[in-house]
């Protein structure tokens, strides 16, 4: 009778020998879980705390103090601004540096010590709805906190402090559009860095990339002449989801579609570089996929896209900034559901042109060291 387990042995050794020789085997099934373990673990935080928040007081009173004191004591908002006219307060939160606005009235003060009621605007950016949640009750739990103080100090106080929060942007808090705008950067991210990834791992695997290196193609214009096709097809895939999020999902682009699209541009060449330098590192389309599975966790966790930036650890905070979707998404947010401009934007389009030069040039750079070698 034949033994159904004969050869086990042997094989099992010689795949446990070819595991131990394989390093970027072993760390992708052991290290890489724990590293992703680690990051998530310590720089994903679900409660929203220290928003930024600009604010326009106009009273300047001990009055108002006071309660902008309160609203800083509360964990819940960083006041990061001052302004001095409605434009700027506005401003603030459409260019996305902040995410609230506190007006306090002229005659805040006044109505207060004359036993009247005072209200107070709260303009709210309603693009991210887990913030414009926290922001509305805390700001609500604060007015009546302090109204209550004042009835008990003195029964005959009317309602005193009246908190008027507005919703700015998305006000019916659809999920839809706050998710798909930053859905976008991951896309992108993901179809044109596999793509490219793979396009010059094939020419290695097929033996044609050292044919190439003996010509005299330069390494600058083998990776142009490699990532400007896959730049095309990442532009029309842009106009598709653009396409499918109007029209299917109904998400209003409150901005210009024309300035978006040229926007787009710097981010889908930083995806392009990126997949560019993974190609010069991996030797195989497997080795190439497992790198560039790397750069999306960190482009959906650490971007904002999912969870605010400010509540991440200040180390995570900072890492964030190195993150390009970081840029594309408060790109695709500003235009489509705050209706930014350019003068908002353009330092987030400088900031993803220099990342994928930086990136092409270093790749460039390891191509020409293979040429040398070859």
């Amino acid at each position: 009778m034949l033994n159904p387990f004969r050869g086990f042995s042997a094989v099992f050794y010689k795949e446990a020998l070819h595991i131990r020789r394989d390093f970027a085997t072993l760390f992708f099934s052991l290290i890489i879980p724990l590293m992703q373990m680690f990051l998530l673990g310590f720089a994903i935080d679900t409660n929203i705390r220290q928003i930024n928040t600009v604010v326009y007081d106009a009273d300047g009173r001990r009055e108002s103090r006071e309660l902008l004191d309160r609203l800083r004591n509360s964990d819940t908002f960083h006041l990061v601004r001052f302004v001095e006219n409605d434009h700027d307060l506005t401003d603030a939160i459409v260019s996305g540096k902040c995410r609230v606005g506190i007006k306090i009235p002229v005659d805040y003060s006044d109505r207060l010590l004359h036993q009247m009621s005072a209200q107070v605007l709260v303009l709210i950016d309603g693009s991210d709805s887990s913030v414009a949640g926290q922001a509305i009750n805390v700001t609500t739990a604060i007015g009546l906190d302090e109204s209550l103080r004042r009835v008990l100090a003195n029964s005959n106080a009317p309602f005193a402090v009246d908190m008027r929060p507005k919703i700015l942007f998305n006000p019916d808090s659809r999920s839809p559009n706050f998710f798909l705008p930053g859905l976008t950067a991951v896309l992108l991210l993901n179809v044109t860095t596999f793509l490219t990834a793979f396009s010059v791992v094939r020419e290695k695997e097929r033996g044609t990339l050292e044919q190439l290196f003996v010509t005299p193609v330069r390494p600058m214009g083998l990776l142009l002449g490699k990532l400007l096709p896959y730049l095309i097809i990442g532009f029309f895939e842009l106009g598709m989801i653009l396409s499918f999020m109007r029209f299917v999902f109904q998400v209003p682009i409150h901005g210009n579609v024309f300035l978006l699209a040229v926007l787009s541009l710097p981010y889908i060449f930083v995806s392009l570089s990126m997949g560019i330098l993974i190609s010069s590192k991996a030797n195989s389309q497997a080795e190439a996929m497992q790198l560039a599975f790397l750069t999306i966790l960190p482009s959906i966790f650490f971007s904002g896209y999912i969870f605010p930036r400010e509540t991440m650890p200040k180390f995570f905070f900072i890492l964030s900034y190195f993150v390009p979707a970081t840029y594309f998404i408060d790109i695709t947010r500003g235009i489509i559901l705050r209706g930014a401009t350019w003068e908002h934007l353009w330092g987030d389009a400088v900031v993803l042109f220099c990342m994928g030069t930086l990136l092409l040039v270093i790749a460039a750079r390891r191509f020409q060291n293979k040429v040398i070698m070859a």
